[in-house]
């Protein structure tokens, strides 16, 4: 447990634990339009602390951290889950699905730029290094930073990330200490626990309360990472890392700023001086501590990012797995753990997103405005899936599952609302990134709907040529013919087109149609499922789940294994279908959306690759379909 807790510090609880460098600032930032008062500090305390009190602590930790896939979470998880439970309302839940990945990816391109940039920031408060760390100077780090991260993902962090749950942990150590050091500022600090100061302040404020309220939402970002590694580390040490470091860690760093920042208010007012929003995180340190502070803060939001850029490659491939995004090319960079694997494609997109983000926001602080809406879209999603599964996987009455699930739907719909409005400072860039993905998974969805239509209506029940093959046999050849097909009931266009131009059949054919199952491994005993057609044909159906890579020629026991020991590798010839797409004005979809779909289907990684086929025992064969 203690070893699973120091893993999920490292890597779970990484991008929630760097939000005080930005969190408290930029919400104290909103609450002071029309000046400093100690209320405006105390208000918004109060909230931040609920914040992480309801939506993570309560919704996250010990109620949503119970609705798991076989051990793993996070929305895609969520929604198969409740695709297999929610009968006719499946297609609901995938729809939600979809939505919620699309959100994600905004979340994975702010997340390194505002962090990392946030840090070097606080190389401006160090003692006559303002005029050296300007602006340009600190863009120029983030970017230098972000470029090397994104840089070492082909390399993969198997051989780093041990170091960091050590350094995660002196992270939370050393903001909960400065947060308790400052504490002492204003002992009285601690009534802000009290909520009636949060919801004082939303009464009293109006429009400017709501503005707070986007802002504070910043300091629960990250907490659907609590779920989303719930495959990697378990429930029990998530949970045991939250309640015994990492919650303490941020209500005493929270604490620490908000008596820092009242005392130095009280300081201000005592003096006749005008009291301004500051860095109030790196400000706590002393000054001959700040240098190291900047260092630590630097590494800890390396490792928040690298969880989310991870993450993204995580939800990619299951999105791929369960059909909603072509294939993408996959490595695996580890040979001790599965989940360490890089994906080209969205590592060079990311980082791209991520630097014109750095060079067109500037600041952290024009940053923070988009940063909310992604992970609040992503939270209502989730809430909603919730719903789905505690009404018909764990079979709740309606009754019981709105009365547990409304307040939380409430709660994320205010602070969603809340980030609305700050669309135009700059929430309109994760709904843009947003809007691409989900049309991109839609075109994807929808193209391939059309084709699989066109392959049934041109396709023959299997058992019907199998039985016309049985009375007028074609020429035959040595060797096993492996057919690759969507639907198994079906012939496969390639045996056909085989039969019509070769006009030879294999001594073996075997039909082989992959499936992904609603749940994130398959038991290898469950793997294969063979049904023998005749002396010549056997159908074989091989399940995997969504966060496994398929292995067509380990799973048939082409390799002297399983219960194929007959066959030959080196004998053994597969066949696939590959269609010649053409646009279409008149039927499917318009013809510059077949496009995109046809442009997709060509950069789709080759599924010889995908499949674990050897490239030189694969032939393709197709025909013409219109889209």
């Amino acid at each position: 447990m203690a070893w699973l807790a120091v893993g999920a510090i490292g890597v779970v609880f990484g991008d929630i634990g760097t939000s005080p460098l930005y969190a408290f600032r930029e919400a104290l930032g909103q609450a002071a339009a029309g000046g400093f008062e100690a209320d405006e500090i105390l208000g918004v305390l109060s909230l931040a602390l609920w914040a992480l009190i309801l939506v993570v602590t309560i919704k996250y930790v010990l109620f949503l951290m119970r609705a798991d896939n076989r051990g793993e979470g996070g929305v895609l998880a969520l929604a198969a889950l409740a695709r297999r439970s929610a009968g006719f309302r499946s297609r609901t839940a995938l729809i939600l699905g979809a939505a919620g990945a699309a959100l994600f990816y905004g979340d994975a391109i702010i997340t390194p730029s505002l962090s990392v940039l946030s840090a070097m920031e606080g190389l401006r408060t160090i003692p006559g290094a303002a005029t050296t760390f300007d602006e340009g100077t600190v863009r120029a780090l983030t970017i230098a930073i972000l470029v090397g991260l994104f840089f070492v993902q082909k390399r993969g962090t198997a051989h780093v990330a041990r170091l960091f749950g050590p350094l995660c942990i002196l992270w939370f150590v050393t903001i909960g200490g400065l947060g308790l050091w400052h504490i002492a500022d204003e002992i009285s600090i601690m009534r802000v626990f009290w909520p009636g100061y949060g919801v004082s302040y939303l009464v009293t404020h109006g429009t400017a309360g709501l503005f707070t309220l986007g802002a504070v939402f910043l300091t629960v970002t990250g907490a659907e990472a609590l779920t989303a590694d719930m495959g990697h580390f378990g429930r029990a040490p998530i949970r045991w890392g939250w309640f015994t470091l990492v919650f303490p860690a941020l209500a005493l760093n929270y604490l620490g700023q908000g008596a820092f920042a009242l005392a130095s208010l009280e300081a201000a007012q005592a003096g006749g001086r005008a009291f301004v929003n500051q860095d109030w995180f790196f400000l706590m340190a002393p000054p001959a501590l700040r240098a190291p502070l900047v260092l630590l803060a630097g590494a800890a939001t390396v490792i928040a990012s690298q969880a989310v850029i991870t993450g993204a490659f995580s939800l990619t491939q299951q999105a791929v797995q369960l059909g909603l995004l072509p294939r993408l090319r996959l490595r695996q960079t580890s040979a001790a753990f599965a989940g360490q694997i890089y994906l080209p494609a969205i590592n060079w997109l990311l980082l791209a997103g991520v630097l014109l983000l750095v060079l067109q926001f500037r600041t952290s602080s024009d940053m923070a405005a988009a940063y909310g809406i992604a992970v609040t879209g992503t939270m209502v999603i989730t809430t909603c899936l919730a719903y789905l599964v505690v009404r018909y996987s764990w079979h709740w009455s309606r009754l019981r599952a709105l009365a547990t699930i409304l307040p939380f739907l409430a709660l994320d719909l205010i602070f969603f609302g809340a980030n609305i409005l700050r669309v135009v400072e700059g929430g309109w860039v994760p709904l843009v990134i947003a809007a691409l993905i989900g049309f991109l998974i839609y075109t994807w969805v929808r193209g391939r709907s059309i084709v699989r239509a066109f392959e049934t209506r041109q396709s023959i029940p299997l058992a019907d040529l199998v039985a016309a093959l049985a009375k007028r046999p074609p020429e035959r050849v040595p060797g096993t013919a492996v057919f690759l097909t969507g639907n198994p009931e079906a012939t496969p266009g390639a045996l056909l087109h085989n039969l019509k131009h070769n006009k030879v059949l294999h001594e073996r054919n075997l039909v082989v149609s992959i499936r992904t199952a609603d749940r994130p491994f398959v038991d290898p005993a469950e793997r294969s499922q063979t049904k023998r057609l005749d002396d010549d044909f056997e159908v074989v159906v091989l399940r995997y789940g969504f966060m496994e890579a398929p292995d067509v020629p380990a799973d048939l026991g082409l390799a002297g294994k399983g219960d194929r020991k007959g066959l030959d590798p080196m004998r053994t010839s597969y066949f696939i279908g590959r269609n010649t797409l053409k646009p279409e004005a008149k039927e499917g979809m318009p013809p510059w959306q077949d496009r995109l779909f046809m442009f997709l289907q060509r950069n789709a990684s080759d599924p010889t690759e995908f499949l674990h086929i050897p490239p030189g025992k694969i032939l393709e064969l197709g025909e013409q379909v219109t889209v």
